[in-house]
Parts: structure tokens; sequence; C-alpha cells
């Protein structure tokens, strides 16, 4: 163990499958060590892993919220065994999570799943941000929203997503009263996690925002809540409202509890809660206006900040300081990206692939790119649409699905893999284009995450844009991020874009166009357009009516 003698700082990383933990130096965010530690009962989507393991419907995603928990009591300490430090050096802990992972809790702040009645309830367990099948709620909030002209749905793109605070609580209201009547705080989990950390419950002005539809100091009305289904008029002052804390501030100290989970000093200072990707900026110094920061794993959410405020078409939001002070913070996303690429290779790749992706002393992600990038821009003759996980921007509607256009007998998956990539780059592009029609101009695009690693993954997304991309030089963007809150929490610095000046890196124009694949991209792209409006806009009730007849024979397979 090593006593450093300067300021360390904790942060972590809750994401869809794991959390991770990392010990950074406060002087120049030097990463020391970190600990990765998967969810146990990972991903929730067929039945529950608890109880009776009761059957799930169509486009649920559940958590169980100690396996959030079990990230403090063994990815903290490994981080801290593998960075060689002493705990007594740690000033501060910092958390991000998944944007809308909802927990409903008792006024303790104990999960609802955690009593025994309702254990084999699956309403009283986490809602994760891809938990999709609250989009007949949604639609209802969208419509309602349009037809009362409230002045909140602008600044959400004019599109409310199934995946927010509001659907997901509406969905309670109506299918679980048990629950809702039970259910104390409707709890974003980055404030939920903080909660365990320091015992004090304060909502972050990030999710309140985008997520918690807060906007110019309130939510929306009891008369429109009420409105929207009798009796939930009262769904945010009873749920939801709650002191709001700016982003960086010290929400509280660690609690002796927590601290013998962690293995850090009590009375360590804890950031306000954030998201993984908005707290990813600081980390990759791009908190200027127009530069727009895309964190891509499982699924890709874009950040950018700007001076002025502009209403943005099918965006997940804007939000004063959401991202930093003094700046409007803008918000839009892809539901699939990895996680697209991660179901194609699960079950579409024959097994003499993955033989030969072993053979080569290659995974089988990195053997099928080896094999697509020898291929000329169109010459697989396919075009996709990333919709496996529905539309979050620009069309906002989880009721879509995925589409590959093109395959013939010769088709091989070395063809498909690199159209849902370039699906994914060209849903990328869509929402670029979205910002900058809008007045939002996008001067520099840094990329982050996990599918940085995919080298051939980046340059199609280079191409396709048209612009050079910039990387931020951290592996772990996000729990660097939350280090930097974690630094302003105890202190340290002034803000959060100075620390994130001291503390961030990045490399830029790591990728640059190629201008012939720029040119053939654009034919493509005018391809992707015609079938996203196709199928997303003039006749979407096609996927609408088939996600329908799912739901219907999945309830005809559970009767019986």
């Amino acid at each position: 163990m090593v006593h450093t003698r300067e300021p360390l700082l904790v942060g972590v990383d809750f994401g869809t499958l794991s959390g991770r933990a990392v010990i950074i130096r406060a002087r120049d965010g030097a990463e020391l060590g970190s600990a990765v530690h998967d969810y146990q009962h990972g991903v929730m989507e067929s039945r529950l892993d608890a109880g009776d393991r009761r059957r799930l419907g169509p486009d649920w995603a559940l958590q169980n919220p100690d396996d959030y928990r079990d990230v403090l009591r063994r990815a903290v300490p490994a981080a801290l065994q593998a960075a060689g430090v002493d705990p007594q050096d740690v000033v501060g802990i910092g958390a991000d999570f998944t944007a809308c992972t909802m927990v409903p809790v008792t006024a303790d702040g104990t999960p609802l799943s955690e009593l025994e009645q309702f254990v084999n309830t699956p309403h009283a367990y986490v809602k994760l941000w891809k938990h999709h099948s609250a989009q007949p709620q949604a639609d209802r909030i969208t419509d309602l929203a349009h037809e009362r002209s409230e002045p909140w749905i602008a600044r959400y793109g004019g599109l409310i997503s199934s995946e927010w605070e509001l659907a997901k609580g509406l969905q309670v209201f109506e299918e679980a009263p048990e629950v809702y009547e039970a259910m104390e705080h409707w709890v974003e989990g980055a404030d939920w996690i903080v909660w365990q950390l320091c015992g004090t419950y304060v909502r972050n002005a990030c999710t309140a925002g985008y997520k918690g539809m807060y906007q110019d100091g309130q939510y929306p009305s009891t008369d429109y809540l009420e409105s929207l289904a009798p009796g939930f008029g009262s769904f945010i002052v009873d749920k939801v409202e709650h002191p709001i804390a700016d982003l960086g501030s010290r929400a509280g100290g660690l609690t002796a509890e927590a601290a013998e989970w962690t293995g850090l000093p009590e009375g360590t200072a804890v950031a306000v809660g954030n998201v993984d990707a908005h707290v990813t900026a600081p980390a990759a110094q791009a908190t200027g206006p127009g530069q727009l920061v895309a964190i891509m794993g499982t699924s890709t959410c874009h950040v950018v900040s700007g001076k002025e405020l502009r209403e943005v078409p099918g965006m997940c939001g804007v939000v004063d300081g959401g991202i930093i002070a003094g700046r409007w913070g803008y918000e839009a996303g892809q539901s699939g990206a990895g996680d697209i690429l991660g179901w194609f290779v699960d079950n579409c790749v024959p097994g003499q692939y993955a033989a030969a992706a072993d053979a080569a002393g290659m995974g089988v992600h990195e053997y099928l790119s080896s094999l697509a990038e020898k291929q000329a821009v169109g010459e697989h003759g396919l075009v996709a649409l990333d919709w496996h996980s529905g539309n979050r921007s620009v069309l906002v509607d989880h009721e879509l699905s995925g589409v590959m256009i093109g395959q013939t007998l010769a088709t091989k998956p070395e063809d498909q893999y690199r159209a849902l990539v370039e699906a994914t780059a060209f849903g990328t592009r869509t929402i670029v284009e979205a910002f900058i029609n809008s007045g939002v101009n996008i001067t520099e695009f840094i990329a982050a995450g996990g599918l940085l690693r995919n080298r051939f993954l980046m340059q199609v997304y280079c191409d396709v844009l048209g612009m050079p991309l910039s990387v931020i030089e951290s592996e772990q963007g996000p729990a660097l991020g939350a280090a930097i809150h974690a630094a302003v929490a105890a202190g340290l610095y002034k803000d959060v874009e100075a620390a994130g000046e001291a503390m961030g890196s990045r490399q830029q124009d790591a990728y640059t166009p190629n201008p012939e694949a720029v040119t053939a991209y654009n034919k493509l792209f005018e391809l992707y357009t015609f079938v996203h409006d196709h199928f997303g806009r003039d006749h979407r009730e096609i996927m609408h009516t088939l996600r329908a007849l799912r739901r219907e024979a999945h309830e005809t397979t559970s009767s019986a």
C-alpha cells in the first residue's frame, strides 16, 4: 500500500450489465487502478430471477437493486487494492448511472422488491433504462401534451419517451396499484446509489431535467397529470418532488455502513449523482458549445452544450445546466448500438465463424470486423435500420423494430454485420443533422465508450459523418467523469469545467474521413433516410401492428 500524500478520488460507473470503480489522482486525472463487478442478476427480460420466477411481458427490462450495492462492496475495495493506495488518501467519491433506471422505494430508501410481499411482483423491481413496455403510456403523455399545448413538450423535441420517469410511473399506477400505493419515492438509480452512500436523498439536476421533465422550476402540472389518468394528479407531489442539487455539489458524507462496504473513510465527500453520458463530457474536455460527445456502448447517448436555447425535433431534452453550469445541455440518443451487434453475434453467426475466429486468435466481433473492413462501401448491397431496441432519436418510438433490406442467398454474416454497423452510424448522422438543422452547431465530434475498441467501426462513423472524430483518451470515461464531479464536491476545484480541464483529456482528430468512402456513404445514407422515413413516419403502423400481434400472442401463451 502506497501513501500518495496527495488527494485521490473514486469514480463508480454503473452500466447496464456491470459496475466499474476507478481510482483517480486529483491532480491530473491519472487512473491508478480499477475493478469491475458483473451484476449477479444481469438484466431480467423474460423472467424474474427471484421468487416464483414470474414470466415478464415483451419489452420488459428489470434489475435487482442489490446488484448495485454489490458494486460498492466488491469493485471499490478491489480497485483500491489494484491501485495499491492508502484509502485514507481518498477525499471524494462520485457515481454515474444509466439514465432513467427507476427504483420504487419506501420512505427510507428500501427498494420495494426487497419487501416480502413484493418479491413476486415485477413492477416492484428496478425498471432499467431499456424497459420499453410503457410505450402506450408515453404515447398518451405526448398526445395530451400537444392537445393542451403544454409549454414543456417542445423542450423534449415534441415527443416523450417510454424510457422516462413519467411513462414508467404511469405504467406502475395503472398496472400495479398496490405497488404504486406502497411506493413513497420514485427514484433515479443515480440518486438512489448516492442515497446508499451518504444516507441522504438528493435529486440531481441532470435526470430531473432530462428524464423527470423538470423545466423552468416546475414539473408538469397536477391538472395535466389528473387529465392523463384520474387519481394520478398527485404523482409528482407524492412520489417525485424532492430537493434538487446542482451537478458537482456535495450530497453528503460517506456513512459508517457505506465506509465498511467500500473500505473508504467515513465522512468522505459524496458527489451528487449524474448520468453516464453527461458526466463523460468534462472527462473528454468537451463542455464547450458545439462539442458533441457520443458515448457509444450498448446504446449511444449524444450530448452537446450550447449558449442559446433551441428546439430540436426528436431530441431527448434540453436542460439549463444539464451538462455544465451556465449553458444549455442538449441530449439525443440511440436505444441500440453495441446491443445490436451483440445480438447479431449471439444469434445469427454460424458456428464455423466462431471456430475461424478462435483459430485466428480473435473474438467473433473482431473477426467479423476484419472481414467487413475489406469490403468497398455498398459492396454488400444492404441497408439496415438500427431499431432493434426501438428509436430514441429522432422518432422517439420504441414500437419500431429492426429492418435489413437487400439480402440474397449470397449474403454472408460479415455483410450483415457491416450493414448493422453502418445503420448505427447512419442513426448518429441523422441526429447530428437534426441538431445542425435546428441551429445547434456541431463543431467537433468526440467519441467515448466501449465501442472505441473497434477501429473498423470508428472509421465507418468517421466516413458516414464526413468529419474528423476525436476520441476520449481515458478508457473509463464515465468513471473518470464521476471522479471529476467528486473532486468539485470535495472542494479541490472551483467547478466541473475547471476540474475537467485538469483531469480530462482527448485525442483530437484521431480518425479522419476517406473522401471516396464519404461520397459513397452519402448515396447509401439517402437510401437509409428513405427507409427510415418510410417505416418510421409514413408507414409506422406496420411495425406497430407487429408489436401488437406479439403482445397478443404473449398474453395468449401466458394465459394457457
